[in-house]
């Protein structure tokens, strides 16, 4: 019984980058390295990229193994076995910002999954509300952007700066960064989601994978249009 479960609990689907448009991740924490090279043979007989988040190195170790193109992002925490790099007719892109050094690496998930999608990333990193006028000097770079995925701790309020300033879609990307009360991201998720700034919208605590598809996917359209 232990064995038949092993083998079905991850549901890994190799066409959904056919149907969707983008690639299911393999969530590495709580696999084993072996389990995680199970569900990546079966993610590889699909055409669309292939991706495991949250990876340390002795994952990606084990996936080299049996991949051997598989390469590995270590602040983003990412393994790739098959990126869709493309070469885009347009010049849109994304932004990828965050409000102090230790949201980086949630901003590099989002960053190097949306690539990993095709899409142009621009990063402004350490911008935050305490020092505030960085973010400034890159406005005209935020202003030209498809969609803004911002990452903040704390109080998490730049989300609500940012979304005050560009006309494009604003991801919110509370992270779990800050004193006590902070609550591991609770205080900058509730703050994103007051927001006054109406086109921010929000995803979960950390979830850096989420908001560079949701990303992709707002870019992409924009390249449709």
């Amino acid at each position: 019984m232990k064995e038949r479960n092993m083998t079905h609990h991850h549901c890994a689907e190799p066409d959904r980058f056919v149907r969707q448009g983008f690639p299911e991740a393999v969530y590495a924490p709580g696999k084993t390295p072996a389990q995680i090279v199970t569900i990546c043979r079966k993610l590889m007989q699909g055409n669309g990229p292939v991706m495991v988040t949250r990876a340390e190195m002795k994952v990606f170790r084990a996936v080299r193994k049996v991949f051997r193109a598989a390469r590995y992002y270590p602040v983003a925490r990412i393994i790739t076995l098959r990126e869709r790099r493309l070469e885009r007719k347009s010049n849109n892109y994304i932004c990828a910002v965050t409000a102090g050094t230790t949201d980086i690496a949630v901003a590099e998930e989002a960053a190097v999954t949306a690539e990993i999608l095709g899409n142009r990333v621009e990063r402004i990193y350490d911008v935050g509300v305490s020092g505030v006028h960085r973010l400034f000097l890159r406005g005209e770079l935020l202003r030209g952007a498809s969609a803004a995925i911002v990452c903040a701790g704390m109080e998490g309020a730049l989300a609500s700066v940012v979304g005050g300033l560009v006309r494009c879609p604003v991801i919110g990307v509370p992270t779990s960064v800050g004193y006590g009360v902070a609550f591991g991201g609770v205080s900058a998720l509730l703050t994103m989601l007051n927001s006054c700034a109406a086109n921010v919208s929000v995803v979960n605590i950390d979830d850096g994978f989420g908001a560079g598809v949701i990303a992709a996917l707002i870019n992409s359209r924009e390249d449709r249009l």
